[in-house]
C-alpha cells in the first residue's frame, strides 16, 4: 500500500550518547562552521513559515516526542498548516492541512518531488536504485515505469489474485482450526500479507516448505524494517559529525550488518533464477522472473539494468507492502469490534451481497460490497499506516502558502494530522464510515484528487502501490466478516480495547489485538431463525 515509510522521529535510548560533552562540542562546532541560506542575513530577505523556538544544536528534535505524527500536529494547531522546524540542522517544512497538501503535492509539486539523502535508505535501496528513496531525475521516472508495468499495474494486479486466493484459503484454514479460541491476528494477517507479496515477487515456491529461506528472511526483513526506523544522527547532522555519531552509537556498524544480510539472501534468490536446470514457474513469470529478464537484455533506456536494480527494487516490495497493509486490516478489525452494531451491519451487508451457498468471497463479489469499502476508507483516514508519508525535499526555492521556502529543505506531510483536521471532517476523531456516503465526502477518494484524504499520497511522488494493497486489505477483510463472528475475549468490553499507538516505521496498535474468531454457519443461522 502506502509506499516504505520512511522517517521515524521517536528518539530511543541511542540519543542519551547524544548528550555526552565531547559529542555536542563537536556538533557545535559543525554549526558554527557552516553557512546557509538560513542564517540571518537570509531571514532579513526571505519571508519564512513560522515555527516554535529552537535550542543550539538540537532545534527542534527535542519536541518530537515518541510519536512525532502527534507532537507536529500540536505544533501546528499554535504555528499554522505550514509550518518551519530545524531537526538537528536539517530545515523541515511541515504541513497539515489539506490546502498546504495541495500546494506541495499538486500545485509545486514539480518543485517538491525529490527525495531527502539518508544513509538508512541511501545503503538499503543499494544506492537510491530503487523507487521509493531515489531523488527525483530521469533515472527515477524510469524505473518508477518499470516497476509499476511490471510489479503494480491493474494487468498485474488482477493477474496476482490467485495469491491473494490461495493464502486467504490459507487463512481460513488457521482460523476455522483456532477452535473458537483466543488468537493474536495480527500474526495471521501478517502471514497473509508475507505470502501474498512473496508468493507474487518469488512464485508458489515462498508458500512451500521448499523455500528454505524463508524463516531467514522474515528475520532479516524485521531487521531492515528496524534499522529504518531506528535513530541515526546523520538524518538530522548531514556532515562527518552526524558520521562519527552513528560510528559511536554502532548505528552505522548495524545498518552494514543489515545490509550484508539482505544483500547475501537476494544472491541467493537471484543465482536460483538465472539457473538454466530450474524449472519453469507454474503460474507463470513471477516478479523477479521479470526483473532478470531485462537484468539479461541489453536496451537503450537510461537505466543500465544491474543486479543491484533488483535488488533495490525488491526491497521496495517487502518493506512498503506487507507491514502497510497488514496494520490497515488490524486497525479495521479494532474500530470494528468496538462497535458491536457496526460489526453486525458490515457483516450483514457482506452476507447478503455474497449469499449463504459459499464458502467464501470471491474477488468478483467485491464490487457489491460498497460499506466494506467505505470501512477501509475510513480506517485510512483514522489510520494511514505511515503517518508523515514518505519524506520530500525541495529542489529549488518555492513558494508554499504565501512562504519562501528554499531549495533542499526537507518536507513532511502529517497525513494523520490531515485525516483529523475539523476544518476538513465533521466529528474528526469518529470512526464514521458512513460519512463517505454523505454530503460532501460523497465520492472523496483517496487516489491522490482529495487533500483531505493523502494516506497514499498524491503527485509524482504517490504511492505506486496502492492499487495492490487496497485489493488485498479489502479481499482479506471480506473474508474475515464473512467466514467468521468474532468477539473479544471472555471479561472484555468492547470499550476496553486501546487504540494507543506504537510508533515506529509504520504505526501499530501499541496493545496487541486479541480476539476469539467462531466459523460463520449460514445454515445453522437459518435453522435457528
Amino acid at each position: 500500500m502506502a509506499a516504505v515509510p520512511v522517517l521515524d522521529c521517536s528518539l530511543p535510548q541511542q540519543w542519551q550518547l547524544m548528550t555526552l560533552l565531547p559529542m555536542l562540542f563537536l556538533l557545535l562546532l559543525a554549526a558554527a562552521a557552516r553557512r546557509r541560506s538560513w542564517g540571518r542575513k537570509g531571514r532579513r530577505c526571505l519571508h519564512l513559515p513560522p515555527g516554535p523556538p529552537r535550542l543550539p544544536i538540537l532545534g527542534n528534535l527535542h519536541q518530537l516526542g515518541a510519536l512525532p505524527h502527534q507532537s507536529l500536529r500540536d505544533l501546528a494547531r499554535r504555528h499554522g498548516p505550514a509550518m518551519l522546524l530545524r531537526l538537528g540542522s536539517v530545515p523541515t517544512l511541515v504541513v497539515s492541512s489539506a490546502e498546504a497538501a495541495r500546494e506541495v503535492m499538486k500545485v509545486r509539486d514539480v518543485d517538491c518531488c525529490s527525495r531527502p539523502d539518508t544513509p538508512g535508505a541511501r545503503r538499503l535501496s543499494y544506492g537510491h536504485k530503487d523507487v521509493a528513496f531515489a531523488p527525483y531525475s530521469e533515472y527515477w521516472r524510469e524505473m518508477r515505469k518499470l516497476f509499476v508495468v511490471e510489479f503494480l499495474s491493474a494487468r498485474r494486479v488482477e493477474a496476482s489474485r490467485y495469491a491473494r486466493e490461495a493464502e486467504v484459503e490459507k487463512l481460513i484454514g488457521r482460523l476455522s482450526r483456532a477452535g473458537g479460541t483466543p488468537v493474536l491476528l495480527e500474526d495471521h494477517i501478517f502471514a497473509l500479507m508475507d505470502g501474498v507479496i512473496g508468493t507474487v515477487a518469488f512464485g508458489n515456491i515462498y508458500g512451500t516448505e521448499q523455500f528454505a529461506h524463508r524463516k531467514h528472511f522474515h528475520d532479516v526483513l524485521d531487521e531492515a524494517m528496524s534499522a529504518k526506523a531506528g535513530f541515526s544522527a546523520e538524518d538530522y547532522y548531514p556532515n562527518a559529525v552526524g558520521r562519527l555519531v552513528d560510528r559511536f552509537t554502532g548505528t552505522a556498524a548495524r545498518r552494514e550488518r543489515v545490509f550484508r544480510d539482505l544483500d547475501a539472501f537476494f544472491d541467493v534468490i537471484i543465482d536460483q533464477h538465472l539457473d538454466p536446470s530450474r524449472a519453469a514457474p507454474e503460474k507463470g513469470p513471477d516478479l523477479i522472473d521479470a526483473f532478470v529478464a531485462l537484468f539479461m537484455k541489453e536496451n537503450g533506456s537510461v537505466v543500465s539494468f544491474t543486479r543491484d536494480n533488483i535488488k533495490g527494487l525488491l526491497s521496495n516490495v517487502f518493506t512498503a507492502s506487507v507491514d502497510t497493509s497488514s496494520v490497515t486490516m488490524v486497525w479495521a478489525m479494532a474500530e470494528l469490534i468496538r462497535r458491536p452494531a457496526m460489526l453486525r451491519k458490515v457483516q450483514e451487508g457482506i452476507r447478503a451481497a455474497v449469499g449463504d451457498d459459499k464458502e467464501r468471497v470471491h474477488p468478483d463479489d467485491m464490487p457489491k460490497l460498497r460499506y466494506l469499502k467505505m470501512v477501509v476508507k475510513e480506517t485510512l483516514r483514522l489510520h494511514p499506516a505511515v503517518p508523515l508519508l514518505l519524506p520530500r525535499e525541495t529542489l529549488r526555492h518555492v513558494g508554499i502558502c504565501g512562504y519562501d521556502v528554499p531549495a533542499r529543505t526537507r518536507i513532511l506531510v502529517n497525513a494523520w494530522a490531515i485525516g483529523r483536521d475539523p476544518a476538513s471532517w465533521d466529528d474528526p476523531e469518529e470512526f464514521d464510515p458512513g460519512r463517505f456516503d454523505q454530503g460532501n465526502k460523497d465520492g472523496v477518494g483517496f487516489n491522490g484528487t482529495h487533500f483531505e484524504l493523502v494516506p497514499f499520497g498524491a503527485g509524482r511522488r504517490m504511492c505506486p502501490g496502492m492499487a495492490l494493497g487496497v485489493a488485498t486489505t479489502e479481499f482479506t477483510l471480506a473474508n474475515l466478516l464473512y467466514c467468521f463472528d468474532w468477539a473479544l475475549p471472555e471479561g472484555m468490553a468492547p470499550e476496553e480495547v486501546s487504540m494507543e499507538e506504537a510508533g515506529g516505521l509504520t504505526v501499530h496498535k501499541k496493545t496487541p489485538l486479541v480476539l476469539v474468531p467462531t466459523r460463520y454457519n449460514p445454515s445453522a443461522n437459518n435453522n435457528a431463525s
